[in-house]
C-alpha cells in the first residue's frame, strides 16, 4: 500500500500538470460547430485544417529548403500547432444567420483574448474582428473574423508566433508588408 500512496503522490499531480498545460494549449482554439449550418445555404465554402502531421511536414520542409527566407518562415511557425479557416460565400445578401457569427465572437470574449482590432463599415455590412492570446510574454493564438452581406471568413492560428522575424519577412514570400514601430532611441547629434 505504502507503493500506491507514493506513486500516486507523484503520479497525480503530473497528471494535473499535463491536463493543465493540455488545457491551456487548447485555449486558443476556436469551436466551428455552429458555422456547420452554413455549409448547406452557401454557394461556395472553402475549409482549411492544417494540423498534426501536415503542419509539421510543412515545419520541416521550409527549414530545410536552401532559401534563407524559407528557413526563416519555418523559424517563424516553428511552434505552431493548427491552422484553421473557414470561407462561406453567398450568393444573396444576408443569407446567413448573424448570431452564427457573433457565437464565434462570443467565444473571443473569453478570458485570455484581447481585441486588437475592431472595424465597422456600412459598405456591405463590413465586421473586421483580430483577436489574439498570450501566455505570459508570447502570442499562443490569434483569430481573424470577417464578416459582410454576402460572406464570412474566420482565421484561426494556434500556437506561439514570432511576430518580429514574420515583420522581418513581410514583403517577402507573398508574405503582406507589416510595418510595425519598434522603440528606437534617436541618434545623438555629431559635434
Amino acid at each position: 500500500m505504502k507503493l500506491f500512496n507514493r506513486s500516486s503522490k507523484i503520479v497525480l499531480p503530473m497528471l494535473v500538470l499535463v491536463a493543465a498545460i493540455t488545457a491551456n494549449a487548447q485555449d486558443a482554439r476556436l469551436q466551428f460547430e455552429r458555422l456547420n449550418a452554413l455549409e448547406n445555404r452557401a454557394e461556395e465554402v472553402v475549409e482549411v485544417n492544417i494540423d498534426g502531421k501536415l503542419l509539421d511536414l510543412a515545419k520541416r520542409v521550409t527549414v530545410k529548403v536552401n532559401d534563407a527566407n524559407a528557413k526563416k518562415i519555418g523559424q517563424a511557425i516553428s511552434g505552431l500547432k493548427g491552422i484553421y479557416v473557414r470561407v462561406y460565400n453567398f450568393k444573396n445578401e444576408n443569407e446567413y444567420n448573424v448570431a452564427d457569427v457573433d457565437e464565434i465572437r462570443a467565444q473571443l470574449n473569453a478570458p485570455g483574448w484581447e481585441k486588437l482590432a475592431n472595424v465597422r463599415s456600412k459598405k456591405n455590412n463590413q465586421k473586421i474582428d483580430v483577436f489574439t492570446m498570450f501566455t505570459g510574454d508570447q502570442m499562443s493564438g490569434v483569430a481573424v473574423v470577417v464578416s459582410e452581406s454576402k460572406s464570412i471568413a474566420v482565421v484561426n492560428v494556434i500556437g506561439p508566433i514570432d511576430i518580429d522575424l514574420l515583420a522581418e519577412m513581410s514583403g517577402k514570400l507573398n508574405i503582406p508588408k507589416i510595418e510595425i514601430e519598434r522603440d528606437v532611441e534617436p541618434e545623438k547629434p555629431k559635434n
